[in-house]
């Protein structure tokens, strides 16, 4: 169960969580998380108590959607693994169908959509790194190993994959470090301590503030910060306890006052550094964060 491979899609900023089948080589998807976002429902009970009495009509009127779910066992709202409803990706299809409303309309148009952006292709790439021993030979707290994760996420995707940007950038009225004085800056990123929180956090503070890439630094440095997090303290972070809204905040806010950043972090340490779930659920947040 350790190597099962999880991935989060967000719809409306809904998660729907698929288990990935390696016999069969597809996705099953949670039958529970799909009712929630088509009812709009964020009460267990309620949305596990529809689903059971829809599933009971679609069997009683012969329709095959009422016996075509499998079962695997994924995290309930109490932390524990029990067994959940599943459905393949056809199944997920014909029963967004059952529910006719706009909002139906709209999510099988978002599920059914092929991503072959760059975000994507890198996010593939992202996922790939945790099975891979590149992951052991990054080096860990350095500018170098910055690019390496960088050049690996990007590298056929971005020309200037890996390569510390030459030009001023800004983002929301926000200007990054001077390119001219680049080179220096990160020197002495580099050079800042990492054996607390409070260090490690103001390290990559700072990386944020450089922004040493044209595009791909957030994603890039949050599996940065992960593996610093991880030689020295013996921890990550389990970023599905930090909502888009509160990070990006917290991040507007960490050039002058850093106090939020540091407190969600703390907040979402987790032990389980070598947990594959735990992994793939960060990159799932990671690149949900960057969504528009």
């Amino acid at each position: 169960m350790s190597r099962q491979k999880v991935s989060i899609r967000f719809f409306n900023d809904r998660e729907v969580r698929a288990v990935w089948d390696e016999a069969n080589a597809k996705w099953w998807f949670s039958v529970l998380d799909i009712v929630a976002v088509l009812n709009n429902e964020n009460d267990y009970l309620k949305v596990r108590n529809y689903w059971k009495y829809l599933k009971n009509k679609l069997k009683k009127e012969g329709n095959q959607l009422g016996s075509a779910t499998n079962q695997l066992k994924i995290l309930a709202p109490d932390g524990k693994r029990r067994l959940s409803d599943m459905l393949d990706f056809n199944g997920i299809v014909a029963l967004g169908k059952i529910f006719p409303s706009t909002k139906a309309n709209r999510f099988i148009e978002w599920f059914t959509y092929s991503d072959e952006t760059i975000d994507g292709k890198s996010k593939t790439k992202a996922y790939a790194l945790f099975d891979s021993s590149f992951i052991d030979n990054i080096e860990v707290g350095t500018t170098n190993g910055l690019q390496q994760i960088h050049a690996y996420l990007f590298g056929g995707l971005y020309d200037f994959a890996g390569q510390i940007r030459q030009k001023n950038i800004s983002k929301g009225g926000f200007q990054f470090a001077v390119s001219r004085f680049l080179g220096e800056t990160l020197n002495q990123i580099e050079a800042m301590p990492e054996t607390t929180l409070d260090e490690i956090a103001e390290k990559y503070i700072e990386m944020n503030i450089a922004h040493p890439f044209m595009e791909g630094n957030g994603r890039s440095s949050r599996i940065w910060l992960d593996l610093i997090l991880k030689k020295r303290l013996k921890k990550c972070v389990d970023w599905s306890k930090i909502s888009k809204h509160d990070y990006m905040n917290a991040m507007i806010q960490s050039p002058t006052n850093s106090k939020q950043l540091k407190q969600l972090l703390k907040n979402s340490l987790t032990n389980k550094i070598n947990d594959r779930e735990m992994f793939m659920k960060g990159i799932d947040y990671s690149y949900y964060y960057e969504e528009n």
